[in-house]
């Protein structure tokens, strides 16, 4: 497990460049909102730390995780995003459901990326448990959210 080994949001600032002439859209998912509201939290407030201006992050929210891959592809569409990032929960439950919607919006944001101009930032949890999910949106292992929002720079910069 990668994230045992560090926290997901131990980043060298240095690394990260200056953002403020930077703008970006965040595709949050309302399923999970515990969880997907503190990743937002975290990139938000990731993206603003390194430059990026508050008026220049846009963020809409989706109702559950496969709808992230359309409001992604919607905002590549509108275009004047640097970088779109997408953020949502899945946790394991009894049925297949978990592994038809990880890989049905792993496939859709790999295509996003594979035909857009616009890089798009995987931020989608897939966890066994609800507290796996916010030790990574939060919790004792970092914010996804900020890793997210560093990775969302660098590929605007890209």
């Amino acid at each position: 497990m990668a994230t045992a080994l560090r926290n997901i949001s131990e980043t060298d600032p240095s690394n990260v460049p200056d953002a403020s002439n930077m703008c970006f859209g965040i595709v949050v998912s309302e399923w999970n909102s515990q969880v997907t509201n503190a990743l937002l939290q975290g990139a938000v407030s990731t993206l603003e730390a390194h430059g990026a201006l508050p008026e220049n992050i846009h963020v809409k929210t989706v109702p559950g995780s496969f709808e992230l891959i359309y409001g992604a592809h919607q905002m590549t569409l509108n275009g004047g995003y640097d970088a779109i990032i997408i953020l949502g929960s899945v946790i394991r439950g009894e049925t297949p459901h978990f592994d038809y919607i990880c890989q049905g919006v792993t496939y859709g944001i790999a295509r996003l990326n594979a035909k857009s101009e616009i890089p798009v930032i995987y931020g989608l949890l897939t966890t066994d448990t609800l507290e796996q999910a916010i030790d990574r949106s939060g919790g004792k292992l970092g914010n996804k959210g900020d890793e997210c929002a560093v990775v969302a720079i660098k590929m605007a910069k890209f």
